[in-house]
């Protein structure tokens, strides 16, 4: 049984099974996890509830199961969490860092058309502060976290290097709370990272555009920021990263050992074993001691915090 402080997570949407790229962040998680004799979690991301697959959240526990990824804990469901996130967003809208906002989208589309302000392709829809100053007599809607002023963030990537963001300018107030009564991945994300004390989030490369804003956020609310690491992505038969949307298909663990090591090999990582436990010690040994290249672009004291 783990004894490390270190606290590792992963942490599945429940719209999909696992696909060769979750499994590349799965394993990754995992790895980096054991190497430090630390905790490894897992938590189901359920909050976009119309979104979610019935059934595909113990589907993915028994795809990580097969493949010897076991959780040190018993798993978790945002959608069962609900209170904490209650809390946490009372104590923002108490201390006015949060605040009502009744735009709608195309209320955004055109107030930045307004001010001529063109979106990018695959871009933020960057808010643009509407209803800072009040709802002027519109219903509410979302609830918003605020970054008026420069909110501008920096960190430190074990795999990408250093990095920043000028979340005013990138994002904007960004939404805590739906305008379906739904609960915002940032806040439940950042809530839930502080209330299971996790110290080192190594998720999907696609995931690092959202730091800043967790980052953020965790400084408002006063918590710790854990160490980051975003895994190469694979990409799909369209170039984009790989997902239920662009044909990816979900992991066949009737060979794990085959499964494993095609997603090692997206790690740089060339372990061997002629079966799934003596594989996964190997490759934890040889995460742990650095002599694999993450996406042939760190070098192994990347990896390190």
């Amino acid at each position: 049984m783990p004894t490390g402080a270190y606290r590792g997570r992963f942490a599945p949407s429940p719209t999909g099974l696992l696909h060769a790229g979750s499994l590349v962040a799965a394993l990754a998680s995992w790895l980096d996890a054991r190497s430090r004799g630390g905790h490894w979690l897992v938590r189901i991301e359920d909050v976009d509830t119309p979104r979610c697959v019935p059934g595909t959240d113990a589907a993915i526990l028994a795809q990580l199961a097969a493949l010897g990824l076991v959780p040190d804990e018993p798993p978790v469901w945002q959608s069962t969490r609900s209170a904490l996130y209650a809390h946490a967003l009372a104590r923002l809208l108490a201390q006015g860092h949060a605040y009502a906002c009744a735009c709608t989208r195309a209320d955004i589309l055109q107030a930045l058309a307004a001010r001529g302000a063109a979106r990018e392709r695959h871009a933020e829809l960057v808010y643009p502060g509407t209803c800072r100053d009040g709802l002027h007599g519109k219903p509410a809607r979302a609830l918003r976290l605020r970054t008026d002023g420069a909110v501008h963030v920096e960190w430190q990537d074990r795999r990408l290097g250093a990095q920043q963001q000028d979340v005013t300018r990138a994002v904007g107030d960004f939404v805590l709370k739906r305008a379906d009564g739904l609960w915002a991945y940032q806040l439940a994300v950042v809530v839930d990272d502080a209330a299971q004390g996790i110290t080192h989030v190594v998720r999907g490369a696609d995931l690092a555009d959202n730091t800043p804003r967790q980052i953020h956020l965790q400084r408002v609310l006063g918590l710790a920021t854990p160490s980051y690491l975003h895994t190469p992505l694979v990409p799909g038969a369209d170039g984009e990263k790989l997902s239920k949307h662009n044909g990816a298909r979900p992991v066949d663990t009737s060979d794990p050992l085959r499964v494993l090591k095609a997603a090692a090999l997206v790690l740089g990582l060339h372990a061997y074993g002629e079966d799934v436990r003596t594989w996964l010690a190997d490759a934890t040994q040889k995460w742990g001691a650095g002599w694999h290249d993450v996406g042939s672009i760190a070098k192994p004291r990347d990896l390190s915090p």
